[in-house]
């Protein structure tokens, strides 16, 4: 053990609630115990590949005390280490992943007598508390896993034991108080020896044959628990006062033996080991509490303060990082029977060097090609569970923080499968002879330094304090104008068997600012609020407004909203096309001092709008509205990433192409976060949503590329792999793709290079989004699109076995669909949606793996079959979609937005044959800027435009073509 009887007499553990408090999740995330065997388990450290985990555990039926086992932790399987004699504990594993060193009493002539003797004491009922002896017949042991061969490398009368190998394996430090039984101890020595036999236990080292012995501490007290630096040059252990009431963390450096104390807590701190980053340690302290030990950081310069790691009530101790430093494994009784067992978690190192105000020095590359180099398999031709786990979990690590687009998240995961499509042999199909394919797209909305608003009787106004721009607001000064009040700001069309309603009646606003209400009337019925909410979006209202002649809008939340932030918050709403109106939020108290004008008050008024009955609006006199509006669109570079499985000696004309979107939602709420409240700060891990379908992408490359090497693979069109950016976002990774390629086809084929078209190019793109949590059957979308796939995907499920459910739907919410409106067959693989979509809950340990194997093993097969077939597969055009993005539109015009393009208005990326809008004559790349006597500004108008048309009767719409303007007569047709 690493730790002396002050420590371990608290492992009796006590009965105490065990759960986990909000702190732990800053830097664990998904939690997980890792044995369960035995009475209980602890001290597990990995081996230098983290393919492997030695520990101890008490589960020998014949033995009582630890003994010493080997986790292979890509099987699960458990190797015995010790022979089953004696007492064992501080296992380490070779950088040779052969040697195991521990400690044992495996040669005391009494080893036998004394299990037998607890046995039975147990066995009568009775337990000792449990402690630690510091046994003299502890020596240090080397094990061949090879021979099965014990080397005794102490062999020496004293407690030696503690012992790890350094980084290059030709080292041993280890804890020892051989010195007590050599007879240099003085009286005053001896005595305080009889008391606490871990007095006189100091630290050494030796060469990893038991050579070169070195006396490293001699200060008096116990020297215990050392571990080498990652770069071995250095070691850190805990040094108790002589009492053995308190313990601090100390470093020493080898060459010189200069040593650091990196605590100075006053209480029992211990067990601290090295983060592989070099930049900081974790330990074990009873700050909170004798009982109550808890995991912390501290800086290796120990000039930071300590940080709080865990908040579980009982024992976290023994914590080790794994080599790439992104889990935690230690040791705790928060089990259901308060029984010690080891824990995994992820570990968020970008979380700790924050807290603890450090920076980082790894790079993502050298993150990745270690991960990439811990999947290599022997035998690439079967796609297994473990492999695609190992993919989810390095796309899921916490410092690739969700993969949004254009962050360094996004880089990290998106180097990660560059790396391991070279790695597979792939070929460079991205820009310039590299991987990747970048494009740039508006990210966010920052505040700029011109924002100011001024209105008559207030004092000075603080930004983001007592008001602040929304989103979507026009740039540019704000002329002086008055200020009207609108209640809710709502207008709703009567209809049958619904009242219409409207905050505008008898209202002037023309030329003046609009001040409303941020939601809809909280008193309203549910039924009521049903109707009204799809006019209450701060988009619709800003609309309405607008359309009325409105100067601007204010927006207050009100008393009876109950909001934690009065302000809207700056933030995406799923569009960064803006208004041309600009619009502000004021807090409750900004607006209650506008309307003291009036002789209103603003939480009396709010109750009064809040019944939902007709109640007027009205002019503030004296008051007026002046000032600045300064927005900064953000703008970010986001990347793909693509590679080809090339058959023969030259690219082929055509090929199959197998892709996944690699990007996520990122940390914190955004538009399309579905995250509950207490969720709104977390990582969104995205493990079904995308990485499984990454991760089945690359089995697949894997598995084809694999058959290719062995002459398996007999295939007339390249297979060309991709993972696709900015899905999240619109599609804007695959979109960049089918736009660039388009060109390249197009130019190819005018140099008379080639003769295809962009559909003869792309035989069929198969697509792999959400494959994670199958349960009843795979739904298998885009069937419709080619009458090959029906016969296909039979045929190849003859040796998968799954439950299928096919669809026929082309237009799909996801990368597909991008390659269909241009003409080519799709397949879409999805397993459906879940509670977990699009919140942080979507974590690694709810995946299904072996389903997820099935399904990319399905996938491999068609895409094999389909990449030797002479014979392309054929298209079949689908005249009307699903709609998978508005709700509640019966009009139907066929027309699909490129959700990509910033213009005003809205620019089409197609419209689907034989559509309405393909009749009245719109086209790819047109931009409508007005339907039905509507302006549309942006993707918002342009819906609202349509819930207001009526099937079967023309009107209007203004297209953009170019430089000119086109009036277009189009009929709206019936999605019923």
């Amino acid at each position: 053990m690493r730790f002396s009887n002050f420590v371990v007499c608290l492992l009796s553990w006590l009965v105490l609630p065990a759960f986990l408090m909000a702190g732990e999740s800053d830097f664990l995330t998904n939690t997980r115990q890792l044995t369960f065997d035995g009475k209980r388990a602890g001290e597990g450290y990995f081996s230098n590949d983290g393919s492997l985990l030695v520990f101890q555990s008490e589960r020998k039926e014949s033995n009582p005390f630890f003994q010493i086992f080997l986790m292979d932790l890509e099987t699960g399987d458990v190797e015995a280490i010790s022979p089953g004699v004696g007492k064992t504990t501080c296992a380490w594993i070779n950088p040779d992943n052969n040697r195991v060193l521990f400690s044992s009493t495996q040669d005391d002539p009494n080893a036998e007598a004394e299990q037998k003797e607890e046995l039975e004491l147990r066995a009568s009922g009775k337990e000792r508390r449990y402690s630690w002896d510091y046994d003299e017949y502890y020596d240090i042991y080397a094990y061949d896993r090879t021979t099965a061969k014990y080397t005794n490398l102490t062999n020496t009368k004293g407690y030696d034991a503690e012992a790890c190998y350094s980084p290059d394996g030709k080292w041993i430090v280890f804890a020892s108080n051989r010195q007590a039984y050599d007879g240099s101890l003085d009286e005053e020595g001896k005595k305080k020896f009889a008391v606490d036999p871990a007095w006189a236990i100091d630290l050494y080292l030796m060469k990893a044959d038991g050579s070169e012995v070195t006396r490293l501490t001699e200060t008096p007290g116990y020297d215990g628990g050392p571990f080498f630096s990652p770069d071995g040059k250095s070691i850190c252990y805990r040094h108790f006062a002589e009492n053995g009431a308190t313990a601090e963390i100390m470093t020493m450096e080898l060459d010189n033996k200069k040593t650091t104390p990196l605590t100075h807590l006053n209480a029992m701190s211990w067990a601290p080991f090295y983060h592989p980053s070099g930049k900081y340690l974790i330990f074990t302290t009873n700050l909170h509490g004798f009982n109550n030990f808890e995991l912390y950081l501290v800086d290796t310069q120990g000039k930071k303060a300590p940080i709080r790691v865990t908040e579980t009530e009982g024992f976290d101790g023994l914590p080790v990082f794994s080599p790439n430093g992104d889990q935690l494994v230690w040791t705790s009784n928060r089990t259901t029977g308060q029984k010690s067992q080891l824990f995994m978690a992820n570990w968020n190192h970008e979380a700790a060097l924050e807290k603890l105000g450090l920076t980082a020095t790894e790079t993502a590359f050298e993150d990745v090609e270690s991960a990439v180099e811990g999947n290599k398999k022997a035998n690439r031709a079967e796609i297994l569970p473990v492999d695609i786990a190992r993919h989810v979990e390095f796309l899921c690590r916490p410092e690739l923080a969700g993969r949004l687009t254009g962050t360094e998240g996004e880089r990290k995961a998106t180097a990660y499968v560059a790396s391991y499509f070279e790695d597979l042999g792939l070929k460079p199909a991205g820009e310039d002879e590299t991987y990747f394919q970048e494009f740039e797209f508006t990210a966010g909305i920052e505040l700029g330094p011109k924002n100011l608003l001024d209105i008559t009787g207030l004092p000075e106004l603080k930004l983001n304090r007592d008001w602040r721009p929304i989103t979507f607001s026009r740039n540019g000064a704000i002329e002086p104008a008055g200020i009207v009040f609108a209640g809710y700001g709502i207008v709703a069309p009567e209809a049958e068997g619904r009242e219409g309603y409207d905050s505008y009646v008898h209202l002037d606003v023309k030329d003046k600012w609009v001040m409303m209400y941020r939601f809809l009337p909280e008193g309203i019925t549910p039924e009521r609020r049903q109707e009204l909410s799809r006019y209450a979006g701060l988009r619709y209202k800003a609309m309405t407004a607008r359309d009325l002649g409105a100067a601007g809008i204010i927006i207050v939340s009100g008393p009876t909203s109950k909001v934690n932030d009065q302000l809207v918050p700056l933030a995406s709403d799923g569009s960064f096309s803006g208004s041309s109106l600009p619009l502000v939020s004021v807090t409750d108290e900004v607006a209650s001092a506008i309307l003291k004008s009036a002789g209103k008050d603003l939480g009396t008024l709010q109750k009064k709008f809040d019944t939902g009955e007709p109640a007027m609006g009205f002019e503030i006199p004296d008051v007026k509205i002046s000032g600045s509006i300064d927005l900064v669109q953000e703008k970010r570079t986001g990347r793909n990433v693509v590679g080809r499985l090339q058959i023969g000696e030259h690219p082929t004309t055509t090929f199959v192409l197998v892709g996944a979107h690699v990007d996520h939602l990122g940390k914190g709420r955004n538009s399309s976060s579905l995250a509950k409240d207490d969720e709104e700060t977390m990582i969104h891990f995205g493990a079904d949503d995308n990485a499984s379908g990454v991760a089945g992408m690359l089995e697949i490359a894997e598995y084809l590329s694999d058959l290719k090497a062995k002459g398996k693979l007999n295939a007339r069109h390249d297979i060309v792999f991709a993972a696709w950016s900015g899905e999240e976002l619109g599609l804007l990774g695959s979109h960049r793709y089918v736009e660039d390629l388009g060109k390249d086809i197009m130019l190819a084929a005018h140099s008379g290079l080639i003769g295809l078209d962009f559909q003869r190019a792309v035989v069929a793109a198969f697509n792999l989004d959400m494959i994670g949590r199958m349960t009843d059957s795979l739904v298998l979308q885009g069937i419709g699109s080619s009458p090959m796939w029906r016969s296909e995907i039979e045929q190849r499920n003859v040796p998968i076995g799954l439950n299928l459910t096919l669809q026929e739907d082309c237009y799909l919410p996801t990368d597909a669909s991008e390659f269909y409106m241009d003409g080519v067959p799709i397949l879409s693989a999805f397993t459906g949606s879940h509670e977990d979509y699009h919140t942080p809950r979507d974590t690694p340990e709810k995946l299904d793996y072996e389903g997820a194997v099935k399904i990319s093993k399905l996938m491999a097969l068609i895409t094999r079959s389909v990449s030797q077939k002479e014979k392309l597969p054929e298209y079949t055009e689908q005249a009307k979609p699903q709609d998978q993005v508005r709700a509640n539109l019966r009009a139907y015009l066929g027309t699909i937005p490129d959700y990509a393009a910033e213009v005003t208005g809205v620019q089409l990326s197609g419209v689907t044959k034989g559509a309405p809008a393909e009749t009245a004559g719109l086209k790819q790349g047109d931009i409508i800027v007005e339907l039905a006597g509507k302006k549309i500004e942006n993707i918002y108008d342009y819906t609202y435009a349509i819930e207001a048309l009526k099937i079967g009767e023309e009107v209007t719409a203004k297209i953009k073509r170019g430089d000119k303007i086109v009036d277009l007569k189009i009929t709206p047709g019936s999605r019923d």
